[in-house]
């Protein structure tokens, strides 16, 4: 694995006091997007096609403080759209380590060396850049050609400076195993020290919607990828070994949503990071009066075929730390390509989806308006 042992082992203690303490439901990634506005329109993004109204809003760093400080997780992921068009990114990211967290920002790395001068190497930040496979799979992924070339340079720039890069890499049912692995070889060349690697979410509003797994293809995938590592490639993954095996169809996971909650310009959002289905306006509120029953793999119809990190994630962190040996096995041996597959969750009972984006839209909207209004009226009465 490519997790620093002080960071792995720092996560570890905090799931197991979370355990000695009796708590069923924690956060152990916050998921910070200040904006949702980007840069690009990647055909399988589902998050930027708001009114421009809304994408040009953005979470101001007192919030993102009281956001990390609201959550209290070890780690925070900042995403979005593009989180280096924020203007105080640099500031939202000396915050967050001054608080001690080990800190991401994933970004698609068009400004990386642009803004690089607003960061500092830190041994618990890593830039995460989007790469969805060799030059010819990314730029379609992205939908403009040439953004490989610039975030390959952009890598080499970061890692000459002393920061510490990895690669997130989203896959889809065109993925030819044979080149991913080809690809996860090159980025040692390119000097990453890890990659993420997951199937993506079926976005109901992606431009794209032919080209998503579903459960039993996404295992088909993993396997004849990880097939393809498992002798002696030896690629760093940023990534619990057992994440990885439940990609590969070794492991039964239920969704822990709770564990990488998401915090946007319009406040918690429900239930997770990658389905919205309305906001709490405090974290407590997210966790205590979210009906968690109610989403996951088998109990509702969106999450049907999701298995992407920022959900389970978090299970196979668990299951980590209650069973060590298990992902021990996995780390040393590899991940098991061969055999039958784990049972997977039934989807009998599970609820149908219900689709409330443009009334949600709306609704925001009109929030903001309010939100304008607000100092006006104030004023108006002094």
């Amino acid at each position: 694995m490519g997790i620093p042992v002080i960071e792995g082992a720092r996560i570890g203690a905090y799931i197991l006091k979370q355990h000695l303490i009796g708590r069923k439901r924690y956060p152990l990634v916050l998921m910070l997007e200040p904006l949702f506005r980007c840069n690009l329109a990647c055909a399988g993004c589902g998050k930027i096609d708001y009114p421009d109204k809304i994408l040009n809003q953005r979470l101001p760093y007192e919030d993102c403080m009281s956001a990390i400080d609201e959550c209290g997780a070890p780690v925070v992921v900042i995403a979005g759209g593009e989180p280096l068009l924020h203007k105080d990114i640099g500031r939202i990211v000396r915050g967050a380590l001054d608080r001690k967290k080990y800190v991401t920002l994933c970004t698609n790395a068009l400004l990386l060396e642009k803004k690089m001068g607003e960061f500092e190497p830190h041994r618990a930040f890593n830039f995460s850049v989007h790469l969805d496979g060799d030059r010819e799979m990314h730029d379609k992924s992205v939908c403009q050609a040439g953004v490989y070339d610039r975030a390959v340079a952009a890598i080499k720039a970061a890692r000459e400076k002393g920061f510490k890069v990895t690669v997130n890499c989203t896959l889809f049912n065109d993925a030819d195993p044979e080149r991913v692995a080809g690809f996860l070889d090159r980025l040692k060349e390119m000097g990453v020290d890890s990659a993420t690697i997951s199937p993506g979410y079926a976005y109901e509003r992606a431009p794209d919607q032919d080209h998503f797994l579903n459960r039993t293809k996404t295992k088909e995938l993993f396997r004849a990828i990880f097939r393809r590592g498992n002798n002696g490639r030896k690629w760093a993954f940023f990534q619990s070994s057992l994440y990885l095996d439940f990609l590969a169809g070794n492991q039964t996971y239920h969704c822990t949503p709770w564990g990488n909650p998401l915090r946007t310009v319009f406040g918690w959002q429900r239930p997770c990071y990658l389905l919205n289905e309305g906001y709490a306006s405090t974290f407590k509120e997210l966790m205590e009066e979210t009906d968690w029953d109610a989403y996951g793999v088998g109990n509702y119809e969106k999450c049907a075929d999701c298995m992407v990190h920022s959900g389970f994630e978090p299970s196979a962190v668990a299951h980590a730390v209650k069973n060590p040996f298990a992902a021990l096995k996995v780390a040393l041996f590899g991940v098991n390509t061969e055999g039958p597959l784990a049972p997977d969750i039934p989807l009998d009972k599970q609820r149908p989806a219900k689709f409330g984006y443009a009334d949600q839209v709306e609704r925001q909207l009109n929030d903001l308006v309010e939100t304008e209004k607000a100092p006006k009226q104030t004023a108006a009465a002094e």
